[in-house]
């Protein structure tokens, strides 16, 4: 698996990237994600491919984006993360947080902390993502869909 910046080369998989309706109860579509990445400098649509495939769909929010979950001004926040439903359950999305540390490394370098939010109600997202080494220090916040639990990767 390879993680890549979105530019408009993958628009095809985009297109092909399908989420049911409970996924959507979490998350953005990838089409809504990469709009407010064209608009907004600080948002990078991120996608993990496997063999050509697009499995998984993230982005990560830097600057205005992450201050609502942390006072760290060197982190950086996980956004919209999906894995088309045809590809759920083979391991893409657990893959995809593994490589995630590495390619901000290389990518964000004055970063140290990725930051992500998870609804209360999604417990399985909440296992994976403690799987990948993502603590819950603690701290909620509200949000659109529920209470959301703040988790952070130090690096």
């Amino acid at each position: 698996m390879q993680l890549y910046f979105y530019d408009d080369s993958f628009n095809h998989l985009i297109e092909q990237y399908k989420l049911t309706e409970e996924q959507l109860r979490f998350t953005g579509t990838p089409n809504e994600c990469i709009k407010l990445s064209n608009e907004d400098l600080n948002r990078h649509s991120i996608l993990a491919l496997e063999n050509d495939k697009l499995v998984t769909f993230f982005v990560l929010h830097r600057n205005d984006g992450v201050k609502p979950y942390t006072d760290n001004d060197k982190s950086i926040l996980i956004r919209a993360f999906s894995t088309d439903y045809r590809h759920q359950g083979k391991g893409y999305a657990k893959k995809a947080l593994m490589l995630l540390p590495d390619f901000v490394k290389k990518n964000f370098r004055d970063i140290n902390e990725i930051v992500l939010a998870v609804n209360l109600k999604n417990e399985v997202a909440q296992g994976l993502y403690k799987k990948c080494g993502y603590i819950d220090e603690g701290a909620r916040k509200m949000g659109k869909k529920g209470e959301l639990i703040i988790m952070s990767y130090h690096l």
